[in-house]
């Protein structure tokens, strides 16, 4: 459940207990109709002691709330016992049930969803119309807020079915991107990168990100990791195949098994990621058997943002790649080029090594030489291609 969710969910029950307070009720409840059964979907009872409990059903058809819908009986009743209709469901003498008002709650395309109501084991003489309109007022805001949470839901779920479909039939291919030593004129690396069949269309980055929000996200990137795993074999021995992870992936601790039986010396993960992360500790912990062994770790989107740099420092990464915001204006701007220099201060100082991504023009390239930029990728060097066009 999303923290959005969350936050509906406690809207309607302090909806329910304020309704149940004011009017004097001992239960209040909100009910869907599903499957020809009415389910407590929500709440709110005196004491906290109930006979109705979230989760549970009965046969809609011995409900009050289908008879309500219905018209068979009244939304406001000040005594079960006093209507024919009522005294036909043996819930009315079993509670047994006295005062009682419902009201059905409607979509805005006008299907029924269930039922507010309220209820006591006693009768109230004193129940009016304005308690009925009070309540008409409450199941209208609480259907408002329904109906946005279950096309909320609705959509989650076809997302996921959609990912599901993804993962499971790999409904996406791999193309590798050449990383070039470019004062050599070679190929050193490779960075694996997914393209996605699925409809409907959209970028690499919306797909993970999707997964993200529905839970998927180690699954994806896992599958994804898998799929590029298989090319390693068809690249030159002398190059490295690099794989995009994102720290919660690592977290989890799978990547070491799905890597297990390939070349550690030939691999690289790239953390990608654009949020901070909370503990560095955990992830550096999760990686040192793996870096032990000669993995590599890169760091993605060096100056795009804050996150990139705190991994940076925090991880004490083998590659920096520079972000392609960056390379856009590195041949015209001097803060970008001044800033690309102190990185390069910075890899030269630590160890590391600094690939610039996405470079398209000579002129980037240039820039980028001047500045001791020795390793680059990008459309003016290589394209992604299928591995079957790599084959050598």
């Amino acid at each position: 459940m999303t923290a959005n969710h969350r936050s509906s969910h406690e809207i309607v029950m302090e909806t329910l207990h304020s309704v149940r307070t004011l009017l004097g009720m001992e239960v209040a409840f909100v009910s869907v109709f599903t499957g020809g059964r009415r389910v407590f979907r929500y709440v709110d009872s005196q004491g906290g002691a109930t006979p109705v409990r979230v989760g549970a059903s009965d046969p809609l058809e011995e409900s009050y709330c289908q008879r309500v819908v219905d018209g068979r009986l009244p939304e406001l009743i000040q005594d079960a016992t006093q209507i024919p209709e009522a005294l036909t469901l043996p819930a009315t003498m079993a509670l047994p049930v006295g005062a009682h008002l419902s009201i059905p709650i409607r979509f805005s395309d006008g299907q029924v969803y269930g039922t507010f109501c309220c209820f006591s084991t006693f009768p109230d003489s004193t129940l009016n119309d304005r308690d009925i309109r009070a309540m008409r007022l409450f199941a209208e805001m609480t259907g408002k807020l329904l109906e946005r949470q279950v096309a909320e839901e609705e959509a989650c779920n076809q997302l996921v079915t959609r990912l599901r479909a993804v993962i499971d039939e790999e409904l996406f291919s791999m193309v590798y991107q050449p990383i070039i030593r470019v004062d050599q004129h070679k190929v050193v690396g490779y960075e694996a990168l997914a393209r996605f069949s699925a409809e409907p269309v959209r970028s690499p980055d919306q797909w993970f990100n999707e997964a993200a929000e529905v839970g998927l996200q180690e699954e994806l990137e896992l599958a994804v990791i898998k799929k590029a795993l298989q090319g390693l074999a068809h690249l030159p021995e002398d190059t490295y195949l690099s794989l995009n992870v994102s720290p919660e992936t690592l977290l989890k601790g799978s990547v070491a098994s799905v890597l297990e039986g390939y070349p550690f010396e030939r691999l690289m993960l790239e953390v990608t990621e654009h949020v901070s992360v909370t503990d560095y500790s955990l992830i550096a912990t999760v990686l040192v058997p793996m870096r032990q062994r000669g993995l590599r770790l890169a760091v993605d989107d060096a100056g795009a943002g804050f996150a990139s740099f705190r991994h940076i420092l925090k991880l004490q990464p083998d590659v920096i790649k520079l972000d392609v915001s960056l390379i856009r204006r590195i041949d015209t701007d001097t803060g970008c080029r001044a800033f690309t220099a102190a990185i390069v201060r910075f890899a030269e100082e630590t160890g590391s090594k600094v690939v610039a991504e996405g470079v398209e023009t000579d002129a980037e390239l240039n820039a980028l030489r001047k500045l001791k930029v020795n390793k680059a990728q990008g459309y003016l060097l290589g394209r992604p291609t299928p591995i079957e066009a790599l084959l050598f």
